[in-house]
């Protein structure tokens, strides 16, 4: 067993979780799944498993699966979001599919940076092959990336670009970019219906969140001319009833507008109910995320478009990243944007489940 060195836990204030209150909601704590002991012995990582080059690079075959078995760790942020907890079974779908056997560990934080460094100490020791870490913070991220290195252990980030000047050494990183969300919004919305003018029903200020989707906006805004125009932008935080309410008042002033663009499932659900109590619920409504509450809205016409980020292909992407740089010895991407697929009510055939994990599979291995 290698030596570990102790590790000090560096309390870091104000760590947002930024991405779930766009992209997901909280529900009631699922179990946290751990998959599998440790293996008795330990060959060391290879350097092309911690490269930091950009350009996929693949080695010679005599690299690819120099052991019959390997153990992957999964160090979650919260898994009584729904965001990661599809992510993370995402992650062990895609190693019941792998070629070699992949047995995992997946390991809760619940949104404590307490305990995910006791979660990154326990993967250590148990010398696992490889860690998935989705962070509650990319500083916090930073930290755990770190206790890896020192352990020699190749990792994986989710859910964050890592852009920041000292990230660590990890092998790649997979995230949502919510302005290219917002883009994909304003650019639906102007191709639906050119010339539309748009009731934007925004997330909170202040955690960096609702700013990127903002970032997105005014950019689309910007190409698209007077192809479509924001008329008002006021935030729901996130939430059912704050939408309701501020739609309710926007409605309240006469201004003309024919769209509502939700910055997620929870406020659309506001945004509809506001429209439908002022007799105006032909106006639609488009959203963002995907989840399961999204799809079922779109079945019962609350929103006529969403678009989509379905997280199950984060799950199964960060999973490729792992197993390719540690068992196939190759050199990932070092950024993958999650995709953004839009879907309107009339073609639900094209929506990918959070939870249909062979779907997001086939999506990411059949690229």
């Amino acid at each position: 067993m290698r030596k570990m060195k102790k590790v000090t836990a560096l309390l870091m204030a104000g760590a947002m979780v930024a991405s779930m209150a766009a992209c997901g909601a909280k529900q009631e704590p699922a179990a946290a799944t751990t998959a599998a002991q440790s293996q008795e012995s330990k060959e060391e990582t290879t350097e092309a498993a911690k490269s930091g080059d950009t350009a996929p690079e693949e080695t010679t075959g005599e690299a690819k699966a120099a052991k019959d078995s390997y153990t992957f760790g999964y160090i979650a942020y919260d898994n009584t979001d729904i965001w990661n907890e599809y992510s993370s079974k995402a992650f062990e779908y895609a190693a019941s599919q792998a070629d070699v056997e992949v047995k995992t560990i997946v390991l809760d934080s619940k949104n404590s940076l307490e305990e995910s460094i006791t979660a990154m100490e326990s993967l250590i020791q148990q010398e696992v092959d490889g860690i998935s870490i989705f962070p509650i913070s990319t500083e916090q991220g930073a930290q755990l990336v770190k206790m890896a290195n020192e352990a020699n252990i190749p990792v994986t980030i989710e859910n964050f670009a890592m852009d920041i000047d000292d990230p660590g050494d990890y092998i790649a990183s997979v995230a949502c970019e919510y302005d290219q969300i917002g883009y994909a919004a304003m650019k639906y919305i102007a191709e639906t219906k050119p010339g539309a003018k748009v009731f934007f029903c925004a997330g909170q200020e202040g955690a960096g969140v609702y700013e990127k989707y903002q970032e997105g906006v005014d950019r689309a805004l910007a190409d698209l001319g007077d192809q479509v125009e924001v008329v008002a932008t006021l935030h729901g935080d996130w939430l059912t009833d704050k939408a309701y309410n501020v739609t309710t008042d926007f409605i309240s002033t006469g201004q003309e507008f024919d769209y509502i663009f939700a910055n997620n499932g929870m406020m659309a659900q506001g945004c509809y109910q506001a429209l439908k109590d002022a007799d105006m619920a032909d106006i639609p409504i488009v959203s963002t995320g995907g989840s399961p509450d999204d799809y079922k809205m779109l079945q019962d016409g609350v929103e006529a478009a969403n678009m989509t980020a379905p997280v199950s292909i984060q799950g199964v992407q960060t999973f490729k990243n792992l197993y390719d740089a540690v068992v196939e010895g190759k050199t990932p991407e070092k950024f993958v944007s999650l995709p953004i697929v839009p879907v309107s009510a009339d073609k639900l055939d094209e929506f990918i489940a959070w939870d249909d994990y062979a779907a997001a599979y086939d999506y990411v291995y059949g690229k």
